[in-house]
């Protein structure tokens, strides 16, 4: 009985085609974006969670003042130094490595090519707290940082955009007017969360950085590296304490610094990326309301116009039931059919969206199952006031119908 009253039902939908395809636009359009939606938003959600363990998820930031991150990078009135990192390092047994680290921006030069990159101040120790491998020559050796020594590490980025096909290894590039030799090309990256390309990068020694480019020995942020099996908590309020003695701030005093978590960080842009993702889809399955509406619309001019049917049904003794099944089977099939184009158009725009904006594609079969249920739900909800009142049709009025 079942497979017959859907036989019908298909019958009917394909008996006009277009009307049909129109009626369940919105339930293609509103399951298609919900899809889309929480498919690339969980896809945003990994890669921010990737980017920062790319930074290690034992890894605290110290910075000068409360504001955090600025335009042009870190900036307070009281920079940090290179000793207060080396205090860090040395007084503190929850720190690994405390990596002092200071940035600007520059045109860096070679032959006929230039190009307008970051130079970071940095020595090895910040490699090691970032767990960045040098993908091609060799890091900064202790005498070259004690010295200051013209040398540098470049980016994937800055080797495309100045050496090309170029070994640059042993090449020199200008940095306004000093001259350091690349010895090293440090492993990609690729694009961070806050869509900054993390390769397009040129490292200077800090000493070098300091004497040769900034002119002075403030440093902009430091690093650090938490040892294996201590909390970051604990880890972050020895530093608290620390500074705070460090740079004399009386008790009652407010903080001239920040120690932030990367974990704290990770869970924020997650939180946020998930309420926008929930936003933006609440907004798209209004759609899916507005489908079940055109659902019920289409249905009641079908009601209509098959008015002389219905009653030689009832004529010839189908029970009222029987005809009310037909039509709401008829508006959950139609319900569904938009459903499944719905969900195969949501995952191909996910795909696409994240093969664009290089995240990872991860499609949820329950939001899809989801999908499905409230696609039928929507046939259900719409598709029953036309269905009870072509079941309520008196046959006689009904086959006097013209």
């Amino acid at each position: 009985m079942l497979r017959e009253t859907i036989r019908l039902a298909l019958s009917a939908i394909f008996r006009n085609t277009m009307r049909s395809f129109l009626t369940v636009l919105g339930i293609v359009i509103g399951v298609a974006a919900v899809i889309a939606m929480v498919t690339v938003g969980q896809g945003s959600q990994q890669q921010v969670t990737k980017d920062i363990e790319k930074l290690g998820t034992n890894t605290l930031m110290v910075m000068p003042g409360q504001g955090g991150m600025r335009s042009g990078g870190f900036t307070s009135d009281r920079a940090f130094t290179r000793r207060d990192a080396e205090a860090i390092e040395s007084e503190l047994s929850s720190v690994r490595i405390a990596a002092p680290y200071s940035t600007s921006m520059i045109t860096a030069i070679y032959g006929s090519e230039n190009h307008l990159t970051g130079l970071a101040g940095a020595d090895t120790s910040l490699l090691d707290a970032m767990d960045w491998p040098v993908r091609l020559g060799r890091r900064f050796t202790g005498a070259e940082e004690r010295a200051g020594r013209a040398v540098c590490l470049i980016g994937e980025t800055v080797r495309g955009k100045l050496f090309g096909n170029v070994d640059p290894l042993g090449h020199s590039i200008r940095l306004k007017a000093l001259s350091c030799e690349v010895i090293g090309v440090l492993d990609a990256k690729g694009v961070s969360s806050f869509g900054e390309d993390q390769d397009d990068l040129v490292l200077l020694p800090l000493r070098s950085y300091q004497r040769r480019i900034a002119g002075n020995d403030e440093v902009a942020l430091i690093y650090v590296s938490v040892r294996e099996g201590v909390s970051t908590d604990r880890a972050a309020r020895e530093i608290q304490a620390l500074m705070r003695e460090r740079r004399r701030i009386s008790l009652g005093e407010e903080d001239d610094f920040s120690v932030m978590d990367m974990k704290q960080i990770a869970s924020i842009l997650s939180g946020i990326t998930a309420v926008l993702t929930g936003l933006l889809s609440s907004v798209a399955a209004v759609s899916l309301v507005v489908g079940g509406i055109g659902i019920m619309n289409i249905m009641l001019v079908s009601v209509t116009e098959r008015t002389r049917e219905i009653g030689i049904r009832l004529a010839v003794g189908a029970q009222a039931g029987q005809v009310l099944m037909q039509f709401l089977v008829e508006a959950i099939v139609l319900s569904l059919m938009g459903g499944a184009l719905g969900i195969a158009l949501g995952l191909g725009l996910a795909a696409l969206a994240a093969r664009l904006l290089s995240i990872p594609f991860t499609p949820d079969p329950l939001v899809v199952l989801l999908a499905v249920g409230f696609s039928g739900g929507v046939g259900v909800i719409f598709g029953y006031f036309p269905a009870r009142r072509a079941a309520r049709m008196d046959p006689i009025q009904a086959l006097r119908h013209e």
